[in-house]
């Protein structure tokens, strides 16, 4: 049986598009998934993100437990409420999933996993955490917001504790404050500013209702995913899983090498894959011409290396195609993609493609031309 949200009433007040996401009946859109993009894009947009897992960890050895379980480094969160992107790998280094960790004190951690890899992940950390006497609790009592885009901070304040806002307001990125009732991070997976806000089921219909008379765009799944990929973020299952390892997912940024005496799960299987050479590399694509780049289509790189695309759409904020695709390691700065029986072209870039709303790209010129028109 599906699961719910306490805001499922609400999506379907707002007459959402309900879909299986992950075993959660959640929201695709609302009626136009572009309209909600570009709101997100220019002005602020709400997603429900309450089927992701919050998971708080505590325990006299928790900071030394992390720094054991996650292949980047906890030991760099210095400050309270500074929170840290990373993924947490098997013995072979590939990614059972990707997460963000915020260090509350010495004694406590918040993770914030994956919806569809929730089972799996409590199971491997419990397993891990057992020996070392720390103590996890999956937290099934809140919910979570996050809200995204330019004004999203403005429109958020006024319905905030008087008590948060003046710390919200001040945040850094990836940095979070706290009461007793809201947990507020200044995080998010869509390229723009914005709040995550984690807070107790009762309370998250008021907020939603608060922010939808502030001006807050309700917006879905499908808006979600071509704001992540437009900002060059990558998707858990898609673009990374456990047979691939961050070196083959555009995903060695977040493995702390350093301390060389640090041992994380997955590390001499990683380590010995990145002296070999013996992995492939992630692209990003923009497409020279008409056509949607999708996943799995296949992709030739040049020098004659196969792969494919991993995560593909047509980009709002854009008016072009884009892709992630996994290739054999080389020096590709243009590749075939083969759609519907024809190859084109498409030209590798680096990623971000979209930077707060605006083009990170320079765009293919006959594109730029056909929207000159």
């Amino acid at each position: 049986m599906l699961k719910k949200t306490s805001l499922y009433k609400k999506h379907l007040q707002a007459n959402a598009k309900i879909v299986d996401f992950g075993g959660w009946k959640m929201p695709l859109h609302y009626g136009s998934q572009m309209n909600e993009h570009h709101q997100v894009r220019r002005e602020a947009g709400m997603f429900d993100v309450s089927h992701m897992a919050v998971i708080d960890l505590t325990g006299q050895r928790v900071r030394e437990f992390l720094r054991f379980l996650l292949a980047n480094d906890v030991g760099k969160l210095k400050t309270i409420g500074k929170a840290l992107y990373s993924c947490m790998l098997n013995e072979n280094g590939g990614v059972i999933d990707d997460l963000i960790v915020y260090y509350l004190d010495d004694t406590q951690f918040r993770l914030v996993v994956n919806a569809a890899t929730r089972e799996k992940d409590i199971a491997w950390i419990g397993q891990h955490a057992n020996r070392l006497g720390i103590k996890l609790r999956e937290r099934h009592d809140l919910s979570m917001l996050a809200i995204q885009g330019p004004q999203a901070r403005e429109r958020v304040k006024p319905q905030l504790p008087e008590s948060l806002q003046e710390s919200a307001m001040t945040l850094e990125p990836f940095h979070a404050c706290w009461n007793e009732d809201m947990f507020v991070g200044r995080t998010g997976y869509t390229g723009e500013d914005g709040f995550e806000i984690i807070l107790p089921h009762p309370k998250a219909a008021a907020l939603w209702d608060n922010l939808l008379a502030a001006g807050v765009t309700p917006a879905g799944l499908g808006a979600r995913d071509t704001l992540r990929l437009e900002a060059g973020l990558k998707l858990y299952g898609a673009d990374m899983d456990e047979n691939h390892t961050p070196l083959d997912s555009g995903l060695d940024w977040t493995v702390a090498w350093t301390p060389e005496n640090r041992d994380f799960i997955g590390r001499n299987a990683l380590q010995n894959l990145r002296d070999s050479g013996d992995h492939d590399v992630m692209v990003s694509l923009v497409l020279l011409g008409k056509g949607v780049l999708r996943g799995h289509q296949t992709v030739y790189g040049q020098g004659g290396g196969q792969g494919y695309i991993t995560s593909g759409t047509f980009s709002p904020t854009l008016g072009v195609s884009i892709a992630f695709a996994r290739l054999p390691v080389g020096h590709h700065q243009q590749v075939t993609v083969v759609i519907r029986n024809k190859e084109l072209l498409a030209r590798v870039v680096k990623p971000p493609f979209v930077r707060f709303g605006k083009a990170n790209i320079e765009l293919p010129k006959q594109l730029e031309d056909t929207e000159n028109e």
